[in-house]
């Protein structure tokens, strides 16, 4: 047995973006490789949560929720001043999203592996509960209840895999979906503007408390619609009157150095992404484009760019070095995007090569974590270079 002070003075286990986003890069490359080789006939389905089912619970449940807790438990310390999970309760927080991700393969009772995987979310609410609720800024309470929005979505999932409520993966998906945009424009909202400020000299961001607000009117509004009336017309409209409001975010933020700045380029594109992703996802409702024809724009358009961009600029900053990319990183950000292209954008205009497409998109996506680990996962397992606790 590691005792517990050993475990505390483990370079991985010192703060938590190190072990989730080592743990969120393994899993990205991992997950979309047992995707792709279940859809050649070369690997067996899970037990439980198999086909489509399996690879969006994975990539939402499993890679994205790594990256939400990694970058929630070091950045809440930042934002409130009190400490969080390290250590012992950092493993375990660990060791609960591992089991998550193996229950479905080991054949263990249906419900079983929905209560093991349904316990991480409320789990990560307990470890952060103290400084989210009793820190200086109560906007930060919000997390609470995303952290039991998420855990609903994913009972929503295994509940129609348990034979008892038809359609909950679509819906309890689509939720988790709109959730993690939520979080993305209320992060990106708080971090952007300060990175582009302190990252360029004399930048001035512009920042519009009305915008602001309506932004996160509409992204509630449409999680609510999504939840009672998926693929309407109100659903569709909000969609795209979200996206149309974060491009709005994006050029009052603008500063043309953004384009030479690597860590900040990454950022602004994926959250280009992100306004391009909505705006697809509500054109269906209104023209012939197939429903969620485009949602890899939005999950790996959005949602993949800017989660491989943060991940990179924290293992970073927070290990105690400049804040630069190294020259695999910059391919890792070309691949990440060209995945999402391919995945997201290729399909809708040439649709008679979407197995390339889809083959070709998975490849991208692979690499880019690949590199992403190459450069970043000698960091995370080692102490900062400047001699800095964390």
């Amino acid at each position: 047995m590691v005792s517990t002070s050993r475990l505390q003075s483990i370079p991985v286990l010192a703060l938590g973006f190190r072990a989730f986003f080592l743990a969120a890069g393994v899993a990205a490359i991992l997950s979309v490789a047992v995707w792709l080789a279940i859809l050649s006939g070369r690997w067996p389905q899970p037990s439980h949560l198999a086909g489509i089912t399996w690879h969006a619970h994975e990539m939402l449940f499993g890679y994205l929720a790594a990256v939400i807790a990694g970058f929630l438990l070091t950045a809440v310390r930042n934002w409130t001043g009190m400490a969080t999970a390290s250590g012992a309760p950092l493993a375990a927080l660990v060791g609960l999203w591992l089991a998550g991700r193996l229950a479905p393969w080991l054949g263990l009772p249906p419900l079983l592996v929905a209560l093991i995987d349904l316990a991480f979310f409320p789990a990560l609410a307990l470890a952060l509960w103290r400084p989210l609720w009793s820190g200086p800024n109560p906007v930060n309470r919000v997390f609470l209840a995303v952290f039991a929005g998420m855990t609903l979505a994913g009972a929503m999932v295994h509940l129609d895999a348990l034979g008892l409520f038809a359609g909950g993966a679509t819906r309890g998906h689509r939720l988790m979906l709109d959730l993690v945009v939520l979080v993305m424009l209320l992060v990106s909202g708080r971090v952007m503007p300060f990175f582009i400020k302190s990252g360029l000299t004399n930048a001035r961001p512009q920042v519009f408390p009305i915008l602001e607000r309506l932004v996160f009117i509409v992204a509630a509004g449409l999680l609510v619609i999504d939840l009672v009336q998926p693929l309407s017309r109100v659903a569709g409209g909000l969609a795209l009157t979200l996206g149309l409001l974060q491009l709005a975010r994006l050029i009052g933020w603008h500063d043309r150095r953004v384009w030479t700045t690597p860590m900040l380029t990454v950022l602004y594109v994926g959250l280009l992404w992100l306004a391009l992703g909505l705006i697809l996802d509500g054109l269906p409702a209104f023209t012939a484009m197939a429903p969620r024809g485009a949602l890899h724009a939005l999950t790996i358009g959005a949602i993949g760019v800017v989660t491989l961009g943060m991940m990179s600029r924290v293992a970073v900053g927070h290990t105690g070095r400049p804040m630069q990319a190294a020259a695999p990183t910059l391919v890792a950000f070309v691949l990440i995007n060209l995945a999402a292209a391919l995945r997201g954008l290729a399909p809708l205009l040439l649709p008679a090569g979407y197995q390339l497409w889809l083959m070709a998109g998975g490849l991208c996506w692979i690499l880019a974590f690949g590199l992403f680990l190459w450069v970043h996962a000698p960091m995370l397992l080692s102490p900062r270079a400047d001699g800095r606790p964390g």
